[in-house]
């Protein structure tokens, strides 16, 4: 069961074709995107009223889409147009049209009651729009539930172990106690770690000169599973907020179910502009791919062995609070719906 009146990542800006159709499946609806002529994004069920074939299986006729299995023809409010052979269409044929936000490159879906749409509760994903900063759109697909990935997001302490030789680097980062806060709509979770080798991918972007360094984690994750990160490190011993030798970052990652036991992973780390060119962008894309696909691997082995035995209980621990936290405002998101 998923939260419906909340805003889900469908795709990156990009992935939607100026003149083209394109399909996703989000929370298990099958979805159909596409531009109008002016440029706009519409989202219509991607199921035809009449024998439910895919639409996206179908063309563009305009701002309209005709379906490629019997020709019903639908405009951008998704009210069929045209029925080849009759002089007249029903009332009742259509299909459901979704709310869009394109906010930021992220194209933003409403799931739940329209009425209820609202763009004050979209995410501030600032970084993927702002041309101060840079990086490459990412994208990975997940053959597990969202909720383990979101478990995941929430514990940074499997930095020192998934990713030893990428992110982590160090053991002092499971050894640091995060801070817990309550923030509208979700968590913000701050862990700073002291005196620590820099990570790998960093030394394109500043040489600290074999020093060590202080890191710090600090971001909000958001209903329904968005992480907005500020991150970063200075030379051990440099006063904090003293930013001239610093690394800093910022990552907008979401998680969006496919359907119960997949899902779609969209993120990026941006640098600021002025602190390196493409080789650095490249280099920190490059970077969080091998790392995300630990994470991939890790988590895909865990959802089969849980596959294997559902009933099994989990031992939960002190690292677990955060995202013990989250779970619980899932349900309250989904007792109100229900209410």
């Amino acid at each position: 069961m998923f939260i419906r009146n909340c805003w889900y990542v469908a795709a990156w800006e990009h992935e939607i074709p100026a003149d083209g159709l394109f399909h996703r499946t989000v929370i298990g609806e099958p979805l159909l995107l596409y531009r109008t002529a002016a440029g706009d994004v519409v989202a219509l069920e991607d199921r035809c009223c009449h024998r439910h074939a895919p639409l996206s299986k179908g063309r563009r006729e305009g701002d309209c889409v005709r379906c490629g299995y019997h020709g019903l023809k639908f405009d951008a409010q998704g009210v069929c147009v045209e029925v080849p052979g009759m002089a007249s269409v029903p009332p009742r044929a259509r299909v459901r049209r979704y709310p869009v936000v394109l906010r930021n490159r992220w194209v933003f879906v409403w799931m739940g009651d329209t009425a209820l749409a609202d763009t004050a509760l979209l995410p501030d994903n600032h970084s993927c729009g702002d041309p101060q900063w840079r990086h490459i759109p990412g994208y990975l697909h997940y053959d597990t539930p969202y909720l383990l990935i979101c478990d995941n997001l929430l514990d940074f302490s499997h930095l020192s172990y998934v990713h030893e030789n990428t992110l982590g680097g160090s053991t002092a980062i499971a050894q640091a106690r995060p801070q817990i806060e309550k923030v509208p709509n979700g968590l913000r979770v701050t862990r700073k770690v002291h005196d620590v080798p820099p990570p790998a991918y960093w030394a394109r972007a500043r040489d600290f000169g074999g020093a060590n360094v202080d890191r710090w984690f600090i971001y909000d994750f958001v209903l329904p599973g968005t992480l907005l990160m500020h991150s970063g490190g200075r030379p051990a011993g440099d006063a904090e907020g003293d930013m001239r030798r610093a690394v800093q970052l910022h990552s907008c990652q979401t998680l969006t179910p496919e359907t119960e036991t997949t899902t779609h992973y969209f993120f990026q780390q941006s640098h600021p502009a002025a602190l390196g060119d493409e080789t650095l962008t490249r280099t920190i894309y490059d970077g969080l791919i091998v790392a995300f696909n630990e994470d991939r691997d890790m988590i895909t082995a865990q959802a089969r062995n849980i596959e294997r035995n559902p009933q099994a209980p989990m031992m939960p621990l002190a690292m677990d609070a955060a995202l013990l936290q989250f779970r619980r405002l899932i349900d309250q998101a989904l007792a109100a719906e229900r209410g």
